[in-house]
């Protein structure tokens, strides 16, 4: 049947229903769920919705992005119900005191990319089966192929007093096949968890881990007041991250490039770098393996 959701048997539509009772409270961490069949971006879609006022927690789903996007711009785009592309509502800057959270300073907002990255990594060892790493800050990678990315984009408070909120958005590739893999401007080829043997395919479930998995690291750090060391969170994105103990070239905003090792992630969540000038933190650019 023309337009049934169903013509691609190996790619079966999500259930809203079913996420929200495994996913919104009372029974899950999140306050609304919305599943559109298809949006130009869940980013924008949910930046929208933070700009006019809604409270933390919404996540939106789509079953097909028309105008989905990484970082700096690049188009992040898939077939229908070939991956999972959702997006949420965070607002750290709030305290909820009934939480136990106090308002964390955007100084820390830094962490919240590398928070989703950790997250898609648990997700993926768990369901998939697959050992999965990332390239800094938060490219999910899968035998050297990137199977995965985190967009964060600030919303600005609604007065100067309200700190921005956070979007956070996910994109996976799941059953995409070889004739369908983007081509990433990175550098990296392409992959899908289904072309690198995964043990598990099923979106749904997929979802549910991966959004469990971001609720429960972004509780541990609100619960720390942001504090990424005293979380665990640098300690587990370090032992995920594939750069840290490589060397690498990194290409700056300003079209210089800096080579050297990556020895680790302070703090702030910044690569430190070791080159033949003396250490580097670095906050920002694309980090390229050198082969």
């Amino acid at each position: 049947m023309p337009g049934s959701p169903y013509t691609d048997l190996d790619r079966p539509p999500l259930s809203a229903a079913r996420l929200r009772r495994a996913l919104v409270a009372p029974h899950g961490p999140w306050a609304r769920l919305e599943l559109r069949t298809e949006t130009g971006s869940t980013n924008a879609d949910v930046a929208e919705a933070a700009a006019a006022g809604e409270p933390e927690g919404l996540v939106v789903v789509a079953e097909r992005q028309t105008a989905g996007r990484g970082r700096r711009g690049r188009i992040w785009q898939s077939p229908a119900r070939a991956g999972i592309a959702t997006s949420v509502l965070l607002r750290p800057g709030d305290a909820v005191p009934e939480r136990g959270w106090p308002a964390v300073p955007t100084t820390g907002y830094g962490w919240l990319p590398l928070l989703a990255g950790v997250a898609l990594v648990e997700a993926v060892a768990r369901l998939a089966e697959l050992e999965a790493v990332l390239k800094w800050p938060n490219d999910l990678l899968i035998n050297d192929a990137k199977c995965a990315g985190v967009l964060a984009e600030a919303v600005p408070g609604r007065s100067p007093a309200q700190p921005p909120a956070i979007v956070l958005g996910i994109g996976l590739n799941v059953t995409l096949r070889a004739d369908e893999l983007p081509v990433n401007p990175t550098g990296l080829p392409a992959t899908s968890l289904q072309l690198s043997g995964a043990a598990a395919t099923d979106r749904d479930p997929l979802l549910r881990a991966l959004l469990r998995s971001l609720a429960d690291w972004y509780d541990r750090w609100r619960s720390a007041g942001g504090d990424a060391v005293g979380s665990g969170l640098r300690d587990a994105y370090v032992a995920a991250c594939a750069t840290v103990g490589r060397e690498v070239r990194v290409l700056l905003p300003n079209g210089n490039e800096v080579t050297g090792t990556a020895t680790g992630v302070d703090p702030g969540g910044q690569l430190l770098l070791t080159t033949t000038t003396g250490n580097h933190s670095i906050a920002a650019g694309d980090v390229l393996h050198v082969r």
